[in-house]
């Protein structure tokens, strides 16, 4: 089923509206410790206070002559406060503003990209707890392997996006930085008790060592872990995908009532969510190379960082949020088909257990070459629609002569197999 997974909470970060604001935050808080520094008198922090304010639409105006944005807002808040705005911005840089005001937004995204996943592990262990012990066929080269269950894959979704809470969590505490120390970081026109004030407000820390902009190894690493994520989520939407075929038919997509899957062929039911998921993760993957690319920049500072995040950074976090909601929809509409799974784990005749088989065998005295050979050539003529492989090794004398009939019947036991599955799943769940 569609459903639009859109956050007008996500976008909201990443507006003028709220840039401009964050903007004049950071003005005021600057302002009160100057004041508090003795670098601006008190009646010009009460003027802003005051009056300050600010314009999106004058301040696009006014940039469209000056050709600098935090230009164009100072001009905009001064049109506000009048002759004591000279005090406003002093001894800073555009970068102190704009890299605070970023790292500000980025930790607002991230917070929320992190309850994202959240509500996306919930959903993860309510059915990796429904499927804990449906049995299902696992694949490795998209070939029959051994049995699992349905709840251990999940299970294994849900650990993977966990230990993306503690990557994700980490990167938000590494964007966390910004400056205010002048044009090349020097401190040289403002006194660093300022920007220990502007910090503490807005709940960052202070550049360890700035040139005029926070070093962008931070946030390339905000932008990988978002990758990460997307990445995550693209590999459990191919497995989806995988399962949807018409060939597996074992987990498909929620199909509302109404739906329509082509406007050609009525009969088709596609796996249109996972595969757009695909598709966001490429994209959110792009964001974060071109962030590495950002890392080297010119000396104390160039601006070609700057046109790159202004897309990257709001793109990456709202496509990313509109991920984790829509495949925790789909996780949560999934329809599974356990009387699919256990078909497809019996299509091959018995083969899966050829393991077990071999293991029992060696287990016995029956050298691992002799065993092997033994064992593939009766389960190969099982998979080639010969009698399964259990009846097959059942009448061989050199495997009866190893092998009791309990212990046959106990190799070709599902239950056997799957004997350690509430272990791993209450390994991952906790």
């Amino acid at each position: 089923m569609i459903e639009r997974y859109t956050n007008p909470e996500m976008a909201a970060v990443f507006s003028d509206e709220t840039r401009y604001s964050i903007w004049l935050d950071i003005e005021r808080y600057a302002l009160e410790g100057m004041v508090a520094a003795g670098q601006a008198p008190a009646e010009a922090l009460k003027a802003y206070n005051d009056k300050a304010s600010f314009d999106v639409a004058r301040v696009l105006q006014i940039e469209q002559e000056v050709k600098h944005d935090v230009i164009a807002f100072l001009t905009n808040v001064a049109e506000y406060v009048g002759p004591l705005s000279r005090y406003v911005h002093r001894g800073m840089t555009s970068s102190d503003v704009v890299d605070t005001c970023l790292a500000v937004q980025m930790r607002r995204a991230g917070k929320m990209l992190l309850a994202d996943i959240e509500a996306l592990l919930a959903v993860l262990k309510t059915r990796a707890e429904e499927f804990k012990h449906t049995p299902c066929i696992g694949r490795s080269h998209g070939i029959h392997a051994e049995p699992t269950t349905f709840g251990i894959k999940l299970a294994g979704w849900y650990a993977e996006m966990k230990r993306h809470v503690t990557r994700l969590s980490a990167a938000v505490e590494d964007i966390s930085v910004g400056k205010l120390s002048g044009a090349v970081g020097t401190y040289a026109g403002i006194n660093p008790s300022v920007e220990e004030l502007v910090m503490k407000k807005l709940e960052l820390r202070p550049e360890t060592v700035a040139t005029q902009v926070v070093q962008r190894d931070r946030h390339a690493h905000f932008m990988a872990t978002l990758a990460g994520v997307a990445g995550s989520i693209e590999r459990f939407s191919v497995e989806i995908r995988h399962l949807q075929r018409t060939e597996v038919r074992e987990a498909m997509e929620g199909f509302s009532p109404g739906q329509k899957g082509s406007s050609a062929m009525p009969h088709k039911r596609n796996p249109i969510l996972t595969e757009n998921l695909c598709g966001l993760a490429r994209l959110v993957r792009s964001y974060a190379q071109a962030c590495f690319e950002n890392v080297a920049l010119w000396h104390e500072r160039d601006i070609s960082h700057s046109s790159v995040e202004r897309v990257a950074v709001p793109d990456a976090c709202i496509a990313l949020d509109f991920m984790l909601r829509r495949f925790a929809g789909v996780v949560k509409n999934l329809a599974v088909s356990p009387e699919r799974m256990m078909e497809n784990l019996e299509l091959t005749r018995g083969t899966v257990f050829s393991g077990h088989l071999l293991l029992a065998l060696v287990d016995k005295g029956v050298s691992r070459e002799d065993a092997y050979k033994l064992v593939q050539q009766h389960a190969l003529a099982a998979w080639d629609g010969g009698a399964p492989l259990q009846e097959r090794v059942s009448g061989d004398p050199v495997v009866t002569k190893a092998l009791s009939e309990a212990e046959i019947a106990e190799v070709f036991s599902l239950k056997r197999h799957l004997r350690e599955v509430d272990r791993i799943i209450n390994r991952a769940l906790v």
